[in-house]
């Protein structure tokens, strides 16, 4: 499976691994990519063999309509707008590469288009180190973006290593200045992302992350995975996700189960 694909999340790839078929497997990974399918979309297209019945049919208007009707009430939220890993090896770094967090986030915004393809459906780029005043200090958010599915502003916080509790706080601190700051009326409540090198299982099961639905973390990956590596840290991720949420939404879980 081509493992540089955009707009999907690990519950994506979850899904299309029980696709047997390569020829199936890869249509519907394209079709999900490009036409941004939710989680729910995609399983039930692949439960109702829609590939077969479109290829079949001589009127594929008429099966494509009928999929549109049935999945129009599957709409993205915000666990399905959320990947991690995240394959960004068009940024250019190689494994041996030596850089520092603002070498990542020049990188970025260098190839902020595949940057927002990579982080999927909605996402707009906003600022570059934010400038937050508070009555009594500065502060800097590294990554600004608003999601217009969601109608809410997503802050990225950038860390080379491996996520620690005084990263959690910060975002926690930030999320909050945001809703109070910078917020307008009609915008839904800030989320934060920590991006960082590596996850860790116990700030997702005893931090301010857990079971918080607006703070999350997302590994990044500078170099394009093998299937085999992709899918171990697909299962890897998602077990954090779960340590991190332990009891989602009924329909949030749907979305994000198999």
């Amino acid at each position: 499976m081509n493992t540089c694909v955009h707009n999907l999340n690990w519950s994506h790839f979850r899904a299309l691994l029980r696709v047997s078929d390569e020829n199936a497997r890869l249509w519907y990974m394209n079709e999900a990519a490009n036409e941004s399918w939710s989680v729910r979309t995609l399983d039930r297209n692949i439960s109702t063999q829609y590939y077969y019945r479109l290829m079949q049919s001589p009127k594929k208007d008429t099966i494509i309509n009928e999929m549109l009707q049935k999945t129009a009430e599957n709409q993205k939220n915000k666990f399905e707008l959320l990947k991690s890993p995240i394959v960004a090896e068009f940024l250019g770094f190689k494994n041996e590469d030596s850089y520092i967090e603002s070498d990542l986030e020049s990188a970025i915004l260098t190839h902020i288009r595949d940057f927002l393809m990579e982080m999927g459906k909605g996402f707009a780029f906003v600022a570059r180190q934010q400038h937050i005043v508070t009555e009594t200090e500065d502060y800097f958010i590294d990554l600004v973006f608003y999601n217009i599915e969601l109608k809410c502003y997503v802050l990225i916080d950038l860390k080379m290593g491996k996520i620690t509790h005084q990263d959690v706080g910060q975002i926690d601190m930030y999320v909050r200045m945001y809703d109070e700051l910078k917020c307008k009326e009609g915008d839904n409540p800030t989320l934060g992302i920590l991006l960082c090198a590596e996850t860790d299982e116990d700030i997702a099961r005893y931090s301010v992350l857990h079971d918080n639905d607006r703070l999350f973390m997302s590994k990044y990956l500078t170099y394009l995975p093998t299937k085999e590596q992709l899918k171990a840290e697909i299962e890897r991720q998602k077990e954090i996700f779960y340590m991190q949420h332990p009891v989602l939404p009924e329909r949030d879980k749907e979305n994000t189960e198999e």
